[in-house]
C-alpha cells in the first residue's frame, strides 16, 4: 500500500490523516484509544491484525499484505439513537466501491456485512463513546477481503467468506481501492450529516436482506419471520410468523430462504 498516494487522492477531511502499522493487535482499539485527541476522519491502517474485531466478540481474520483493515475516527453531530445510520452509511459506501471496482454485484445483508454469493467479503463494526444520550465520538471499523485466497483462511470459515480475487481471478491493487472507498466514505458522511433519507434509500436498493425469511439473534431472544424493511434510524423491520411487526435495532442475522 502507498500511503502517501492514498493520501493525495483523498478530496475530504476522511483520510486526509493515515496512521499505518505493519502489524497491530486491532485498528479499532488503536482508533478507539487515539479518538478523544484526535481530529475527525483520522484513518488507522494495518497490514495485519492479530487481534481483528468482528462483531459480537467474533475474530476478523487479518492474513497480513493482502486485505483492508481499517478504522475510522468520526465525531457525527447525530442522536445516538440514530447511531445505526453509521453502520448503513457505511455499508453503501462499501458497496458502491467494490461494485465499481471488481464489476461484482455486491450486495449488503443487514446490517453490515458485504455479500456476494451467500458468502461475506467484508464486514463492518462500528464502536461508539457516548456521554449523556450523545456521541462524543464513532470508530467505524472496516474489513474487506481484497487479494486473499481461500487457504489464507481458517478452514472454519472457508465456506463462507471469499475476496474479490477469489470471485474475479483478478488481483487488486489495495491502494487504488482505499482511495476510491475514502473519498466515497467522505460523500456518504456528508450525507449522512444531511440528508439521511437518502442512505436508507440506497441501502435499500442494494440489500440482499430486504424479503427474504430470516433469523435475527439479540442479546436477549432469537426471532424468525419476513424482513420487510429497515426504518429512517437503519432499524430492521420483522414481520413475525405470527403477523406482528417487531423492530429490531441490533443481531445477527442469518438468510433462511
Amino acid at each position: 500500500m502507498n500511503i502517501e498516494k492514498i493520501r493525495q487522492g483523498v478530496k475530504g477531511n476522511i483520510g486526509r490523516e493515515i496512521l499505518f502499522y505493519p502489524v497491530i493487535d486491532s485498528t479499532n482499539t488503536a482508533a478507539f484509544e487515539k479518538a478523544l485527541n484526535s481530529k475527525e476522519g483520522l484513518v488507522i491502517l494495518a497490514e495485519s491484525q492479530l487481534k481483528g474485531k468482528g462483531r459480537l466478540g467474533r475474530t476478523w481474520v487479518s492474513p497480513p499484505g493482502l486485505n483492508i483493515y481499517m478504522s475510522i475516527v468520526l465525531k457525527p453531530l447525530i442522536e445516538l439513537t440514530d447511531a445505526t445510520l453509521i453502520t448503513i452509511m457505511a455499508a453503501v459506501a462499501c458497496t458502491i466501491t467494490l461494485r465499481k471496482i471488481s464489476g461484482l454485484e455486491i450486495t449488503i445483508k443487514w446490517p453490515n456485512d458485504l455479500i456476494f454469493r451467500n458468502r461475506k467479503i467484508g464486514g463492518i463494526l462500528t464502536e461508539l463513546k457516548s456521554e449523556h444520550k450523545k456521541i462524543v465520538f464513532a470508530v467505524l471499523g472496516i474489513g474487506i477481503n481484497v487479494n486473499a485466497d481461500l487457504k489464507d483462511f481458517p478452514e472454519d470459515i472457508r465456506n463462507i467468506a471469499t475476496s474479490l480475487r477469489d470471485e474475479t481471478k483478478k488481483s487488486f491493487s489495495r491502494t487504488e481501492v482505499l482511495i476510491e472507498l475514502l473519498n466515497e466514505l467522505n460523500k456518504w458522511y456528508e450525507v449522512l450529516l444531511t440528508n439521511r433519507k437518502v442512505i436508507v434509500d440506497k441501502w435499500k436498493e442494494l440489500t440482499s436482506t430486504i424479503g427474504k425469511k430470516v433469523k435475527v439473534v439479540t442479546v436477549q431472544e432469537t426471532f424468525e419471520g419476513i424482513a420487510q424493511d429497515i426504518d429512517e434510524k437503519g432499524a430492521l423491520i420483522l414481520k413475525l410468523q405470527n403477523g406482528e411487526q417487531k423492530k429490531i435495532i441490533s443481531g445477527d442475522l442469518t438468510i433462511l430462504s
